[in-house]
Order: C-alpha cells, then sequence, then structure tokens
C-alpha cells in the first residue's frame, strides 16, 4: 500500500500504537484500522513492558502481511545502559533483545529504545559503555537468528544519552545498528532543530556519515513537543505546539527519504494524516 504516488511512494506514516479511532485496542485491531485510513505503518508499544506471546506474535505478522503495512517495535522505557547497577543493565539488555525476540516474530524492520542517561559520566565513557553493550546485544541476537535492526533514538533531554552525533555515530559503528531520529525530540534539547535548513542539516549528517543507503531505510518519530530548559515536556497535538511540521516534509521530500514516520501526538492518526497530507500536497 503507498502512502504517495510515483517517487514519493517509498515514505509510509503511521502511528505509535494501535490508532485512537480503532473499535478495539488489539494490535491486530490496529493494523486493520491502519489500512483503512490508508495509512502505511504502525509501531507496536511494548513500552510498559514485554506482554505479548509468541502465538500472538505470529497472527500480528500474518495480519500486517495481508494488510500490507509495515511494523516496528518501541522497546520498554526502563532500559538505561550505562546504570550503575548491574542488575539493572542486565535487566535493560534483556527488554532489548526480547523486544528483538518478538518484534522479529510480528515481522517488524526496526526495534526503537531510549539508549541511557549520563548520571553525570563523562560523554565519552557513556558513549563507550553503550557501545560495548550493544554490539553484546547484538551478537547475541545473531547466535539466535535475529534479524531486526536495533535503533537507539534521539533523545529529548540534555540528561538523556543519544544527541544526534551519539546516535550516528553508533549507527557507523555498530553493525545491525541504525538511529532513529526523533526531530521533537531534536527540537526539545536544545530549543533549536526546527527550520528548514536546520532539518536538511541532519538529513545531510546523516547522508555524509552513513551513505544513502541510511536515507533509503529511515526510522523518524515526530509528534508537538512541549519543552523547557531542561528538554522535553510532552507530546502535543501538532497544531498546538510551535514545531514546524511543514519544512520537514518539504526537507524529506527534497531529499528523497524513505522509511517509517511514525506519529507520537496525542491524537495520533490524525497528526499522522495530517503529516501524510503535507508531505505527499502540491
Amino acid at each position: 500500500m503507498n502512502n504517495c504516488m510515483g517517487a514519493m511512494s517509498d515514505l509510509f506514516f503511521g502511528t505509535a500504537g494501535t490508532p485512537t479511532s480503532s473499535a478495539k485496542c488489539d494490535s491486530n485491531s490496529g493494523i486493520k484500522k491502519i489500512r483503512e485510513l490508508g495509512l502505511g505503518c504502525m509501531e507496536l508499544e511494548f513500552v510498559r513492558g514485554i506482554k505479548m506471546g509468541t502465538d500472538t506474535a505470529i497472527k500480528i505478522k500474518a495480519t500486517a502481511t495481508e494488510m500490507g503495512v509495515a511494523l516496528s517495535v518501541h522497546a520498554p522505557y526502563y532500559i538505561n545502559l550505562n546504570s550503575k547497577e548491574s542488575d539493572k543493565v542486565d535487566a535493560s539488555m534483556e527488554r532489548i533483545f526480547q523486544s528483538a525476540y518478538i518484534g522479529g516474530l510480528c515481522g517488524v524492520r526496526s526495534v526503537v529504545f531510549h539508549p541511557a542517561f549520563y548520571q553525570k559520566g563523562m560523554p565519552q565513557q557513556v558513549y563507550s559503555t553503550v557501545r560495548l553493550r550493544l554490539e553484546s546485544i547484538i551478537e547475541r541476537m545473531h547466535s539466535h537468528g535475529i534479524e531486526v535492526v536495533l535503533r537507539p533514538e534521539t533523545t529529548g533531554k540534555p540528561t538523556q544519552f543519544g544527541d544526534i552525533d551519539e546516535t550516528i555515530r553508533l549507527s557507523s559503528e555498530i553493525e545491525g545498528v541504525l538511529p532513529c531520529i526523533d526531530f521533537s525530540h531534536l527540537h526539545a534539547r536544545e530549543g533549536e532543530c526546527n527550520t528548514y535548513e536546520e532539518f536538511r542539516s541532519v538529513l545531510q549528517k546523516i547522508e555524509d556519515n552513513l551513505g544513502r543507503e541510511a536515507l533509503n531505510n529511515m526510522h523518524i518519530h515526530i509528534s508537538g513537543i512541549e519543552y523547557g530548559d531542561k528538554g522535553e515536556r510532552n507530546h502535543l497535538i501538532l497544531e498546538e505546539s510551535d514545531f514546524r511540521y511543514v519544512e520537514l516534509m518539504h526537507a524529506f521530500r527534497d531529499y528523497r527519504i524513505k522509511g517509517l514516520v511514525i506519529c507520537e501526538s496525542p491524537n495520533l492518526e490524525v497528526d499522522a494524516m495530517l503529516l501524510k497530507d503535507t508531505y505527499c500536497g502540491p
């Protein structure tokens, strides 16, 4: 199922979780609603824990294949690969692995996660720690035949590991890792990254460091965003925020990116369709 005709048909728009207008809140119903709305993707939200069994995952894959809807997974929020407590590190690594395992059964392309907090550590040391632990997870995934891309997400607070440079660097140094670019988080993190030129700069940085292949396989989060001196506060409806999504869609068109755009606004499919229509418009 295409979102647009012609050359722009390889960028798909969808929701973070089941659309609010779905008759039921389960994932299979959500996938069918995505198709009904003319959207192209949906992110399975494991953010409160991985509660899906293997039988359900296999059914979800079948439904998504039948509906032509691309899926991804958002791993639990409770992840900190830089924790000072070894049990929390182990639990974080297990949550990422289990998200990839169940997600793989669902047929997802990618697993998105928030990687770590600095916890007053030096950024370079935190980077090294996160990299080693991600490499360990990737190795374990490969040993189990799990071919899912791990996508550390650009984060919305300066206390969180995951600015644009750290996220791109992880992707350049670890095979099987690519970025999830949350443009709203980039804006909230410093109060910048909210103009056409700044959006182009992000896309150009990705191409310069990861190649055109990365622009052909993007995973993106967008929502309205409220922020302050400490970064992200909460998600907003796009039209109720200062986020310049129209300029962002123009940058997407100019760079001819491909992949999935997941809307995390409170009104989910309404803003997802707004983004799609803006992108596909004249």
